[in-house]
């Protein structure tokens, strides 16, 4: 008997041993959950006047804006999405608009009004690449049409970078849009159809940026495609205007070209 209550006093113990942990973790979490809203209490405001102080130059200087968005990556802080998120509810949610509220309007309608102008470049242009447009071509479109704009030699936010095409992209997605930021080799494109490229349009894409133009045969000995698959890949791609055909071509064999690179050697031409 004394034994058995041994036991029985033993598994109490353990119980109580177990509860006591318990609340202690408890406890904890609930302080480093108070200790961690306090830092976030100060770091917001210290945020809230970094963006008054230097508003002007986040939107004027591109080195500047590249390096405060980096930082605000770098804790956590997706401002332009909250904001993005925040609007499309009709201003609803109270918390989901902090960062909007914080940084004002200055940095976030920088952005905004990127993606509206880089919306329109990517509709001017899907007839040329069936949608899909290198980052690096539209910084330079829209840095043409701001230099017309201002005049020779001025530059309104003194210049655009391939950073803020990219995080204007960005500002896209929480509204449902079907523009993103897909890699074609080492090389980010915006697509602004709401089609997924398979592998194999991918490593042909990729394959057009070293000549500008590929044939089923180049396919097949570089890659080490059957006739078919190669031929499929292409016919994909021409059928959604991202390839254009060249039928005349030396050798007799069909030519897929990027119908960027033909457009910027007629360009070129016309030049010289």
């Amino acid at each position: 008997m004394s034994r058995k209550g041994v036991g029985l006093a033993a598994f109490d113990r353990s119980r109580l041993t177990s509860a006591s942990y318990a609340n202690h973790g408890s406890a904890l979490r609930t302080t480093n959950a108070q200790a961690l809203e306090t830092q976030l209490s100060v770091f917001r405001s210290l945020l809230q006047q970094f963006a008054q102080q230097h508003g002007k130059e986040i939107r004027s200087n591109p080195s500047f804006r590249a390096q405060f968005a980096r930082m605000c990556t770098a804790i956590g802080v997706d401002f332009l999405a909250a904001s993005a998120s925040h609007e499309g509810s009709g201003g609803k949610g109270g918390d989901s608009s902090i960062w909007g509220q914080l940084l004002g309007r200055t940095v976030n309608d920088f952005y905004f009004e990127l993606a509206v102008k880089v919306v329109e470049v990517c509709s001017e242009t899907r007839g040329e690449n069936g949608g899909l447009i290198e980052v690096r071509k539209v910084r330079e479109l829209l840095q043409l049409r701001q230099e017309k704009q201002m005049g020779a030699g001025q530059k309104e936010g003194g210049g655009l970078t391939e950073d803020d095409i990219l995080r204007a992209v960005g500002t896209l997605k929480p509204l449902g849009s079907a523009y993103s930021i897909v890699k074609v080799g080492s090389k980010p494109y915006i697509r602004s159809v709401p089609k997924e490229l398979n592998t194999d349009q991918s490593a042909v894409l990729e394959a057009v940026q070293v000549l500008g133009y590929v044939s089923v045969s180049m396919l097949m000995v570089n890659l080490k495609w059957a006739r078919a698959r190669a031929k499929t890949a292409v016919e994909d791609l021409v059928g959604e205007g991202m390839l254009w055909v060249d039928k005349q071509a030396d050798g007799g064999e069909w030519e897929y070209w990027s119908p960027g690179f033909m457009l910027e050697g007629q360009e070129g031409g016309g030049l010289g």
